[in-house]
């Protein structure tokens, strides 16, 4: 679990590394297991960027002496197809902000 107190660290470590590999955020929510994110599609896989996202959230997580296991494997990806059902994304991730 992700102390709220570490989420803003998590928040800022992916969207670094976003900005990094040129990928688009546009929503993020860190949650306590688990993180909700909207991204723009790529040439990369989708397992690429959660791969990146991941070490990154957990090596800063490591600079503050969080060392519990971090992410299970895998991840969740929904395509949206138009702009409606990517507002409504965005919208949804957006709910889970604290």
């Amino acid at each position: 679990m992700i102390p709220k107190s570490l989420r803003k660290t998590v928040e800022n470590a992916i969207l670094k590394e976003a900005e990094e590999i040129g990928q688009k955020v546009y929503a993020i929510a860190i949650c306590s297991n688990h993180v909700h994110i909207v991204i723009e599609s790529t040439v990369e896989r989708c397992g690429y960027s959660v791969g990146r996202f991941k070490r990154a959230a957990t090596k800063a997580l490591r600079k503050y002496g969080f060392a519990n296991r971090v992410w299970t494997k895998g991840h969740d990806k929904r395509y949206c197809y138009n702009q409606n059902e990517l507002e409504t994304r965005i919208a949804y991730v957006q709910s889970h902000r604290d």
